[in-house]
C-alpha cells in the first residue's frame, strides 16, 4: 500500500505499469476512488494499494471549519496488516490560499489559524512516527518513507535563466544538486531517527533533483500552468520503483 498524495499516486501507476508490462496477459482488476484505489493481480495474489491522504495526519470537520489535526491518525487503521507499507507526505503542507484543505491547525489542544509549516510538519511526521511503533510488525509489514520529492519551479536553483521546468530537456550532469537539499528533508531525518521500529528511507531526493527535465510541464493533463512538481510516466517513477525493489529484496532489511 502507497499511502500519501499525487507522489505516491504517481509511484502507485508506475509501479502497476511496471508489472502489468512484464504480465501483459495476466487477469487484472482495477478500482480507483477519492481515497483508497487499487489494483489487483489476481492470480498471482499481488494487489497494489493507494490510500490518499496527503498530510497522513487527519484532517476534521469542526463547528469552526475544517482543521488539520497534528496528534491525530484515524486514518492509521486502514493500513494495518499491510506486507508492505510506503508512505510519503510533504507537497500538500506548503500550499495556501484556496488550494489549502483546512482552516485552522490543531497542535495539542491549541487551535490555531496557521504556524510554521516545517514546524507542523514536523509535529505530524512524529505522529505518524508513533503510529508506526505502536501499530506495526516488523515480523508482517516491511515500511519504507518515500523521501522528499522535489519541485522545479525555480531555475537559479540549478542555475538556469530560466523561471522553471518548462522547456528543460536533459537532466543535469554530476550528482550534486547546487540549490541544495530541500528543508523538509531535514525532518524527514530527523523524524526517522526517532523511530523504534524498522523504516527504510527511500531517499530518492537527489535522484530527482537531478531530473529538471522530467516533469509534466505544460503538457500535464490534470494540472493547469506548468507541472513541475509531478513526473512523467513513465520515467523517474520507473527509476524509484527499480530502488523500492532492490531495497525490498536485500536481505540486510530483512533483518534489521
Amino acid at each position: 500500500m502507497f499511502v500519501g498524495d499525487s507522489l505516491s499516486l504517481n509511484m502507485w501507476e508506475s509501479l502497476s505499469c511496471m508489472i502489468h508490462a512484464s504480465v501483459p496477459n495476466a487477469k487484472t482488476s482495477f478500482v480507483r476512488k477519492e481515497t483508497l484505489s487499487s489494483v489487483s493481480f489476481e492470480e498471482y495474489g499481488v494487489t497494489l494499494l493507494l490510500y490518499r491522504t496527503p498530510y497522513l495526519v487527519d484532517i476534521v470537520k469542526q463547528k469552526v471549519g475544517r482543521v488539520l489535526t497534528l496528534n491525530s491518525i484515524q486514518a492509521g487503521k486502514f493500513w494495518k496488516d499491510m506486507d508492505v507499507l510506503i508512505f510519503n507526505s510533504w507537497h500538500w503542507w506548503t500550499h495556501t490560499g484556496k488550494a489549502q484543505p483546512w482552516d485552522y491547525i490543531q497542535d495539542g489542544q491549541t487551535l490555531l489559524k496557521d504556524m510554521d509549516r516545517l514546524e507542523a510538519f514536523y509535529k505530524g511526521m512524529s505522529t505518524w512516527a508513533r503510529w508506526v511503533d505502536l501499530n506495526v510488525d516488523p515480523s508482517q509489514t516491511k515500511v519504507f518513507f518515500q523521501g522528499i520529492s522535489p519541485t522545479h519551479y525555480t531555475g537559479k536553483e540549478w542555475n538556469s535563466r530560466k523561471k522553471n521546468c518548462l522547456g528543460e530537456l536533459e537532466p543535469l550532469s554530476g550528482s550534486t544538486y547546487p540549490g541544495g537539499a530541500p528543508p523538509a528533508a531535514s525532518v524527514v531525518n530527523k523524524v526517522l531517527s526517532s523511530i523504534t521500529k524498522p523504516v527504510y528511507l527511500l531517499d530518492i531526493t537527489t535522484l530527482s533533483q537531478l531530473r529538471k527535465d522530467a516533469h509534466p510541464s505544460t503538457y500535464s493533463g490534470e494540472h493547469s500552468g506548468t507541472d513541475c512538481s509531478h513526473w512523467c510516466l513513465p520515467g523517474l517513477p520507473d527509476t524509484r520503483n527499480q530502488l523500492l525493489y532492490a531495497a525490498l529484496t536485500m536481505s540486510w532489511f530483512y533483518t534489521t
